[in-house]
């Protein structure tokens, strides 16, 4: 019989310098920021507790097993055929697209985002003198869809030079077809604008939803991308620090890795890659597991929500947040934001926080205990109708 995780368990995550339970007051429940309040796989743990009792914690190599566990996890999970050697350590995501973008752009050129977006990926364009070009997802009919007359538009611009695509997209939780992605990555091919793909979410995708990794599409779009791994999500390790890039052009993967080292960077840290590489050779058990229960969390808010008047959950098809439209209870966002912590008694992210297309709505990370997630849409309920 196979490994079983238990998600059902509560784990008391106050008082070990957790940042997700240092915000708000003990009778808030935090349901913010990206990590989940589920143990990591067993595995991993007891990879790293054997690890720690050798005693001798000295500088590493840049571990070739890290590189192999990506590229394998690829190829077997979702078929693009990865070379180890495209693949390169790198202390996050962010970390990493920003090494790219001071690798393959110059202060005052484009990048362009779909908004509603994830916040640093603002934060990195403004802070190093990038113009962020915003190419807003459509909502209609409950689900966010591409503009790509205003794409084609900002991409054809000549001091465009980076596409920086999310997907599964945070926070609006699309997971794009591959008809979108290809038609995205022919107009970058067109006008000579370089992909990174942060496609950090991977492993979280419901029901009839595919994750289709960008660069697997075509050796063309191979060729144009730089994309960005990491178990942090899926196996709750995001505080080792520890994450991927995979560039199959070398010309862009000197260039990120240039980049990198310039900032000291290229380190590993220990206890990263033992989780990093574990978790891709040992782990795939509980990525199966978490998905599936992940998605009877969803299935539970948009029920629970039908009966909520003024609020509308967008239909989840990846990660492990659920977009709530709640422009329907004639609230600022600050309004919002302050009742559902002093009222609601929860802790959300304010839509606003991910662009000005984000007003009137919030945030919901519901990668916890079934039994916490129920207390809080209880909350809601109550709160809400008490109106």
């Amino acid at each position: 019989m196979g490994l079983v995780h238990n998600f059902d368990e509560i784990v008391d995550r106050r008082g070990t310098d957790s940042k997700k339970y240092n915000v708000y007051p003990e009778d808030v429940i935090p349901m913010w920021i990206a990590d989940s309040d589920f143990k990591a796989p067993q595995p991993i743990v007891d990879a790293l507790v054997e690890r720690m009792r050798q005693g001798v914690y000295g500088y590493t190599l840049n571990s070739s097993r890290l590189k192999k566990a990506g590229a394998n996890w690829q190829k077997e999970r979702f078929g693009w055929d990865v070379n180890p050697d495209w693949v390169e350590f790198v202390p996050g995501v962010i970390s990493g697209i920003i090494s790219a973008v001071r690798a393959l752009s110059q202060p005052g050129d484009n990048i362009v985002i779909q908004t509603p977006c994830y916040p640093p990926f603002k934060d990195l364009s403004d802070h190093n003198g990038r113009h962020l070009l915003r190419n807003e997802l459509v909502l209609k009919d409950g689900r966010y869809e591409i503009n790509f007359e205003e794409f084609e538009e900002m991409v054809k611009d000549t001091r465009t030079k980076l596409f920086i695509l999310c997907n599964p997209q945070n926070p609006t939780g699309r997971v794009f077809t591959l008809e979108e992605l290809t038609r995205l990555g022919q107009l970058c091919l067109k006008y000579h604008v370089t992909v990174l793909a942060d496609e950090i979410h991977q492993d979280i995708v419901f029901n009839e939803h595919k994750h289709i990794p960008f660069a697997s599409i075509s050796k063309e779009f191979e060729q144009n991308t730089v994309a960005f791994m990491n178990p942090s999500k899926t196996f709750n390790v995001p505080g080792f620090r520890t994450a991927a890039f995979i560039a199959a052009n070398s010309v862009l993967k000197n260039g990120v890795h240039d980049i990198i080292v310039n900032n000291k960077a290229i380190g590993e840290n220990i206890c990263g890659t033992i989780a990093f590489y574990t978790a891709y050779e040992s782990c795939a058990y509980y990525a199966d597991q978490m998905v599936e229960y992940l998605d009877k969390n969803c299935r539970l808010v948009e029920e629970t929500m039908k009966g909520v008047k003024g609020i509308k959950v967008v239909s989840s098809e990846g990660t492990y947040f659920q977009w709530l439209d709640c422009r329907g209870l004639g609230m600022t966002q600050a309004e919002l934001d302050r009742f559902f912590v002093e009222t609601v008694k929860l802790g959300l992210n304010s839509g606003k926080s991910f662009g000005p297309e984000g007003e009137g709505f919030l945030r919901m990370n519901i990668a916890c205990p079934r039994a916490t997630l129920e207390e809080a849409l209880k909350r809601i309920v109550i709160a809400v109708n008490s109106l």
